[in-house]
């Protein structure tokens, strides 16, 4: 694997985390939306990561790389979609409430706010993670370019 390659790979997981807090923002910004009916209710949001494997990262590419053919090694990762949580949704008995159905029940999305918390933690963590990466593979390169002089 050639330093190259680093910056393909952490800049590919920079993508998904960035897909990630988008997702989760979404989710933070609709917790509190009131509707009718439960068919026009926000629904929690989640992206689904995948592996890119060496192959597909590689192939076209013209790099030499240093893994056995037919290795499948990770070589970054890619966002699926995005699926909507399956999990109830809030109905809550207010009757004054604008948007209440004729029972008087209002709908809330299954947005879990600590949840969401901690994954916008974790997201931005591992974006920063894949930044420090980054800055580590070109001080190395920056160090290989002066070994001449």
């Amino acid at each position: 694997m050639s330093l190259g390659n680093i910056f393909d790979i952490a800049g590919s997981g920079m993508t998904a985390q960035s897909q990630r807090l988008n997702t989760t923002a979404s989710n933070i910004a609709n917790a509190e939306t009131a509707s009718s009916s439960i068919d026009q209710t926000y629904r929690a949001r989640k992206p689904v990561f995948s592996t890119i494997q060496q192959d597909a990262l590689t192939q076209g590419q013209g790099r030499d790389t240093l893994g056995t053919p037919g290795q499948d090694a990770g070589k970054g990762v890619r966002v699926d979609g995005i699926v909507e949580s399956d999990a109830e949704l809030k109905m809550r008995y207010e009757p004054n409430h604008p948007a209440a159905n004729e029972e008087g029940y209002v709908y809330y999305p299954n947005v879990n706010v600590v949840e969401e918390m901690a994954d916008m933690m974790s997201s931005s963590r591992s974006f920063q993670t894949n930044v420090d990466v980054m800055n580590t593979a070109k001080s190395m390169m920056q160090r290989i370019l002066t070994l001449g002089q």
